[in-house]
């Protein structure tokens, strides 16, 4: 894949999350869920690889904030979870690890590292399971429509894992 069509790819990645975060969002206790950037997390982790992956869900993150349709939340849950989609599908080749690291990375490790930025921007210290729920929610439904998507994915470009 060349150069040019990898970022053309990101950048689709990119809007697609934005786009899926102004319309598709819904209260999870204390957090909202977005589970189109999660969706796009595992696309892209299996698709491109861990570090494109998380160089789109930090670009995601960084524009909703500039426009307003998230908050510095959007940052350790979208990237951890990025990063360990990709991880687990290099180590696999299964389109489901992917789906599995991005909840792990999302509602394990990124509410745990949630906690203290919260406490940092918002002055208010927060339990971690008080972000656990909302994040896993959020995280698996996203990580179950990739996968309804790479079962149907039939590209002539990137691996497409498990049929």
């Amino acid at each position: 894949m060349t150069h040019t069509k990898k970022l053309t790819i990101m950048a689709m990645f990119t809007a697609i999350g934005i786009v899926g975060a102004a319309f598709i969002w819904f209260p999870a206790l204390i957090a909202r869920a977005y589970p189109i950037q999660h969706m796009v997390n595992v696309l892209a982790a299996v698709l491109l690889g861990p570090i494109p992956a998380v160089l789109i869900a930090f670009m995601i993150g960084l524009l909703r904030n500039l426009l307003g349709l998230g908050t510095v939340l959007a940052f350790p849950g979208g990237m951890i979870g990025a990063l360990l989609a990709g991880l687990f599908y290099r180590w696999s080749n299964k389109t489901w690890a992917a789906a599995v690291g991005e909840v792990i990375g999302t509602a394990v490790i990124g509410a745990i590292v949630a906690v203290p930025i919260v406490t940092l921007f918002f002055g208010d210290p927060v339990a971690i399971f008080a972000f656990v729920p909302g994040f896993l929610i959020s995280s698996s439904i996203g990580a179950f429509l990739a996968l309804l998507i790479l079962k149907r994915w039939r590209p002539d470009w990137g691996p497409a894992g498990e049929r």
